[in-house]
């Protein structure tokens, strides 16, 4: 007679049971290391929501509300329908397209340039060039608009006095409708050239060696290899610039509040300055909200053209 035996698990058996059933020790570690990482981008997320998210949110609505005497009341669509009826809002748009079709190209065709010529491998000084180019664009926007407006002083300004050098009468730089367009459009060009020609030359170094030997041993000439090499290979670069860029040229803002204060004649007023003059010198912040909705929209209608534009052919 056979007794049956039960066999009871062992006390190691159920450990394994336990291994299987519960996560790997990777995603045990992955899962606890993610709560912290939670509480570490709360801090921004809340910084976030509260200066980004939240005025946001709150400018679009403003703009359907008219406030007089303290007491706001909603006009619907009334104040988008008034821009229209605003001659200074098509003024400002004149004058930032204006710079944006004048300036623009310009100085990209100065920073693909510069950055073409600065990464020569003959040229010496190379580093030292580039970081005088880059200079400008980390100088603060008041400091140099306070220094180009002393430099193009009608009276006694830097730049007259080496005009004068030559024979030339002096220029109302800052007072002529014509010639306070081209101070603005020439400081510009110089803070930002620098910086959008380091964005190009990093574009640059990343196009592999070997396009080039192909090129040469094919016997295409300089012009040739950067027309057929260098100018593709650098579209998506081009496309950032040109679109940061132009997001740049119509917030634009700083400048001509120093340098012109939108003046003579309007001539330079920008719907940034614009929205600012009505928001906080006339205190119309549902008109203000509306301009600046406006000029949301039209950014990323000329932001979608220029991709569409520039974007790689298949």
């Amino acid at each position: 007679m056979t007794v049956a035996t039960v066999r009871r698990p062992s006390a190691e058996g159920s450990h394994d049971e336990n291994r299987r059933d519960s996560p790997p020790k990777g995603r045990r570690f992955a899962a606890r290391m993610q709560r912290p990482g939670l509480w570490f981008a709360l801090p921004a997320a809340v910084l976030l929501a509260l200066f980004f998210a939240y005025p946001l949110v709150v400018s679009l609505l403003q703009s359907f509300f008219r406030t007089s005497g303290g007491v706001s009341t909603f006009v619907g669509l009334d104040q988008y329908a008034r821009m229209f009826r605003d001659p200074l809002v098509l003024k400002s748009l004149g004058s930032a397209l204006l710079i944006l079709v004048v300036q623009v190209p310009i100085m990209m065709a100065l920073a693909v340039g510069l950055a073409y010529l600065l990464n020569q491998a003959w040229l010496r000084f190379r580093a030292g060039f580039r970081l005088l180019t880059f200079l400008p664009s980390i100088t603060t926007l008041v400091a140099y608009s306070v220094v180009f407006r002393v430099i193009m002083t009608t009276d006694g300004g830097m730049l007259n006095q080496v005009l004068a050098l030559f024979g030339a009468g002096p220029i109302d730089w800052l007072n002529n409708e014509w010639w306070a367009r081209v101070a603005v459009i020439a400081s510009i060009t110089w803070r930002w050239t620098g910086y959008n020609m380091v964005i190009i030359l990093a574009g640059l170094q990343s196009i592999p060696p070997e396009l080039y030997e192909a090129a040469r041993i094919d016997g295409a000439g300089r012009w040739q290899t950067f027309r057929h090499i260098v100018v593709p290979q650098l579209r998506p670069v081009l496309i950032f610039t040109s679109v940061t860029s132009t997001i740049g040229a119509l917030q634009l803002f700083d400048e001509n509040f120093i340098l012109t204060g939108g003046g003579p004649n309007n001539a330079t007023l920008t719907p940034v300055l614009y929205l600012y003059k009505i928001g906080f010198q006339q205190f119309d912040f549902g008109y203000a909200s509306a301009i600046a909705w406006m000029l949301v929209i039209l950014t990323g209608i000329i932001a979608v053209i220029q991709f569409r534009i520039m974007r790689e052919k298949p």
